[in-house]
C-alpha cells in the first residue's frame, strides 16, 4: 500500500499527483494508493484521497503503508523514516509554483546521502523509484536528541 502525503502548507503539488494518476492508468503502479493532497487542486481519478487528515488519520495511513511518497518536507520524511517506512521523496520546485524556492532539493539530497530514502526528481519516473525503494535496504533513522540534551546538561553543570 502506498501513502502519499503532501503536507499542510499552502502550496500545491499537482505535478506529482497527476504523474501517479497517469502511471496507475498505464498499469505501471498497481498498488492500492491513498493520498493526502493538501492544497493541491488536482483531484486524482485512479486512487482515493482526502485534502487534509487529522493526526490519528495520518498515523493510521502511515502505519498501513509499505511505501510513503512525500514532498521534500523534513517533518514528513523523518516521521515516515522513524516508523521504518520506505520513503520516496520528491522535491517541490519553485518553477512549478510548488514552493517559494528550491530548498527541498537540498533537503532531499541530504536525506539521500544519509541513505535514509529514495530521491525522485522526475515525477514521470515514480514507478522506477518504487522498484528501487522496494529492492533497497536503507539505514534506520537515529535521533540525536539525547546527545543534544546531554551536551546542554554538561554545559550547565560546568558552572
Amino acid at each position: 500500500m502506498i501513502f502519499i502525503t503532501l503536507g499542510s502548507q499552502k502550496f500545491q503539488f499537482n505535478r506529482l499527483l497527476k504523474a501517479i494518476d497517469e502511471q496507475i492508468a498505464e498499469g505501471r503502479i498497481t498498488d492500492e494508493v491513498f493520498a493526502q493532497v493538501g492544497a493541491s487542486d488536482y483531484k486524482p481519478e485512479n486512487y482515493k484521497f482526502k485534502d487534509f487528515l487529522n493526526r490519528d488519520e495520518f498515523a493510521e495511513w502511515t502505519d498501513k503503508a509499505d511505501v510513503v511518497i512525500t514532498h521534500g518536507g523534513t517533518g514528513a520524511i523523518i516521521g515516515a523514516v522513524k516508523k521504518g517506512k520506505k520513503v520516496i521523496a520528491v522535491p517541490r520546485l519553485a518553477k512549478y509554483g510548488e514552493h517559494v524556492d528550491n530548498h527541498q532539493l537540498q533537503l532531499v539530497g541530504q536525506f539521500r546521502e544519509l541513505d535514509l530514502i529514495c530521491e525522485c526528481q522526475d515525477c514521470n519516473e515514480i514507478w522506477k523509484a518504487l522498484e528501487t525503494v522496494r529492492n533497497t535496504e536503507y539505514k534506520s533513522y537515529e535521533s540525536n536528541t539525547s546527545r543534544i540534551i546531554e551536551s546542554i546538561e554538561v554545559f550547565f553543570n560546568s558552572f
